[in-house]
């Protein structure tokens, strides 16, 4: 279905993820030693169960909630089964698990042509946030900025990791 994703947003070239990413992002937490980072739900026909639709997503946190919400990265229902409700159950089932885990936000992207998919969230009361702009860094331009983490001597740690130093301001 992420190729079906892909092909129906014109990028059918941009995926690289195989069926084994996919299962160690989800699966493999034995063979990675933590609790899988990203989620997934899925949607069965009820005649005969094959999938009809999928959404993936990924816990996120915002500074200004002071709470997590949940960033759904893929939500998919293939076209013959759309205008059954199905897309509207797997947000439905991200709404209740946001409800659950008490986190206040649910938020997706969608592409500016996708009117059908505009019209349907926003049917669902989804707010359209115009104001942001969305960046990128990725390929070349990612290993340039890594390669210069440390390029100007500033120390930068992630509290908890081996070498992290409270702030001297912090008693």
């Amino acid at each position: 279905m992420i190729v079906e994703l892909a092909e129906y947003e014109r990028a059918v070239d941009e995926v690289r993820s195989t069926p084994a990413d996919l299962s160690a992002a989800l699966f493999d937490e034995a063979a990675t030693g933590r609790a899988p980072l990203v989620s997934a739900h899925v949607a069965a026909d009820r005649t005969d169960a094959a999938l009809v639709g999928f959404a993936l997503w990924y816990v996120t946190y915002s500074t200004w909630t002071g709470r997590h919400g949940i960033w759904v990265e893929d939500l998919f229902v293939r076209p013959h089964a759309r205008g059954r409700g199905i897309g509207r159950a797997l947000l439905g089932s991200l709404a209740a698990e946001c409800q659950q885990r008490g986190y206040r936000r649910l938020e997706w992207w969608v592409l500016d042509w996708n009117s059908p998919a505009l019209r349907f969230y926003e049917s669902l009361g989804a707010l359209p946030m115009a104001e942001w702009t969305v960046h990128r860094i990725d390929g070349p331009a990612l290993s340039r900025m890594a390669s210069r983490a440390d390029a100007d001597g500033h120390r930068v740690d992630r509290p908890g990791s081996p070498g992290h130093r409270e702030h001297p301001d912090r008693g």
